[in-house]
């Protein structure tokens, strides 16, 4: 350990590292991370390879059918990344609390948590009942065949209201599992999903085809096994968090005398509005941007579908792991290891970019061969094998983004990483596809790839803010 490992931020910054220090670490380092990433990259992998299959069979009810849980999936999306941004501002302070050993600190930043999630349950409740239609309905192109929309509108709606009870369980649930994670205990968490997507998968069978007494109720019979799965989900983790003996032991009396000091309450909202706000215009912007290729028809939208859900089996390695650098680092800072907080910061950057070449070149050899199984038409196909390809060569520079994203907040930086995630999002993604569909006759696919590869830029302004420094805090250390 050298003597900037603790304290003194400055020289902790100036702190030189070897280019070897910088890309590999020992067999304690990626034991570590393996603790902590292994089992979320199961558990999300896993979740997703559920998602496929629950995609391809309600892919075998016809396009519309797909498009309208689609359409109504990508609406939901905004809701869940509102709730995981909501709490990771909190989260950055149980990290740094449990890192610090601050066991009542990590009680009084899970309290927090489940105050924030009711209120926006309730806030997406009510805008999803309310306005819901009005919603789906910008997705569904004017050209679109008025017996084609009228159906897809009554499938999307009938779903949306089933899934709307599902809202409940996941946001509970994200509280329980999150805290969990920032603890470095990663595996309750894991095993609640893997049984919560087995329950899911069976129950799509039953439900969705009819399969012995069970009716057969299409769409609505995904919605319906997918809000039983979740409240089984939230059932065990609940139950694991609270039973005696627990490993989660901040757990125990969060409930009794339930409080949060006054002193800390502005400084954990101060990081939860950005991360929230992030979040809420990231996930709006991903929402415009398939608003933005469906003026291509809607079989781009069934298109993107199939991507989409292949893709994110492949990303989910990369994408755990800049989780998984928000918790090491998060936890190096709030102990005060702030030279050790940058080393790790930049291994975990250097593991994630090497796990895309493995992944990027297993999706791209998966590409010809998972669109084919979905009962859809060959041009839908084939446009789904040329954006999942698209998606296999941007993996690299998607990983980094996202790597950086994580390291900046780690430190509580959430107006930065509000300026480089949504912010880049508003001000070139979306303009640049809002235009190009709009304004030239360049084919969906071609506008995507531009869309994809303008990554790279933000990749460039990561890089520079995580080589500055300005994230390296303690945020804990006078908590």
């Amino acid at each position: 350990m050298t003597r900037f490992e603790t304290g003194n931020r400055e020289e902790a910054i100036k702190y030189k590292f070897t280019l070897k220090e910088c890309v590999f670490g020992d067999a304690a380092f990626y034991r570590r991370v393996a603790m902590v990433a292994v089992p979320m990259i199961i558990q999300n992998t896993l979740s997703n390879v559920v998602g496929l299959l629950d995609n391809v069979m309600v892919g075998q009810l016809g396009t519309n059918s797909m498009s309208s849980v689609a359409v109504v999936n990508q609406l939901l999306f905004v809701f869940y990344l509102c709730i995981w941004g909501s709490l990771a501002g909190a989260g950055i302070f149980s990290t740094q609390f449990f890192g610090k050993g601050d066991m009542d600190g990590v009680r009084y930043a899970i309290r927090f948590k489940l105050l924030d999630a009711i209120v926006i349950m309730v806030i997406a409740g009510v805008i999803f009942f309310n306005f819901g239609s009005n919603l789906i309905s910008l997705y569904i192109t004017a050209d679109t065949p008025q017996a084609d929309r009228l159906e897809i509108m009554g499938l999307a709606v009938a779903y949306l209201r089933i899934m709307m009870i599902g809202l409940i369980p996941f946001s509970l649930t994200q509280v329980y599992a999150s805290a969990m994670r920032e603890s470095g205990k990663t595996t309750l968490p894991m095993v609640a999903s893997m049984i919560a997507m087995v329950v899911n998968f069976v129950f799509n069978v039953l439900l969705i085809f009819g399969v012995g007494f069970f009716p057969r109720l299409e769409v609505r019979g995904a919605a319906i096994a997918t809000v039983i799965s979740r409240f089984v989900e939230f059932a065990i983790v609940l139950i694991g968090a609270h039973r005696p003996g627990s490993q989660y032991g901040f757990f125990k009396g969060l409930y009794h005398n339930f409080k949060i000091p006054v002193t800390l309450i502005w400084p954990i909202l101060s990081k939860c509005l950005p991360l929230l706000c992030n979040e809420f215009l990231w996930s709006l912007a991903q929402a415009s941007l398939l608003q933005a290729y469906s003026v291509r028809g809607v079989h781009v939208i069934a298109a993107m579908n199939i991507s989409g859900t292949i893709s994110q089996i492949f990303n989910e390695v990369f994408l755990s792991i800049g989780n998984s650098t928000g918790i090491i680092v998060g936890q190096e800072l709030g102990a005060d290891r702030l030279v050790s907080a940058r080393r790790c910061a930049w291994r975990m950057a250097s593991l994630s970019i090497m796990s895309t070449f493995v992944m990027g070149s297993l999706l791209a050899l998966a590409a010809p061969i998972i669109p084919q199984i979905y009962n859809t038409t060959p041009e839908i196909r084939h446009l789904a094998t040329s954006c999942i390809l698209v998606v296999a060569t941007a993996m690299p520079i998607n990983s980094y983004a996202n790597v950086s994203y994580f390291t900046m907040r780690s430190g509580g930086k959430t107006a930065i990483t509000f300026i480089f995630d949504s912010c880049f999002a508003w001000a070139i993604s979306v303009p640049t596809a809002y235009i190009l569909s709009r304004f030239t006759n360049l084919p969906a696919l071609n506008i995507f790839m531009i869309v994809a590869y303008s990554e790279l830029l933000k990749c460039i302004i990561g890089f520079c803010l995580v080589r500055s420094g300005v994230w390296v805090r303690n945020i804990v250390k006078n908590a």
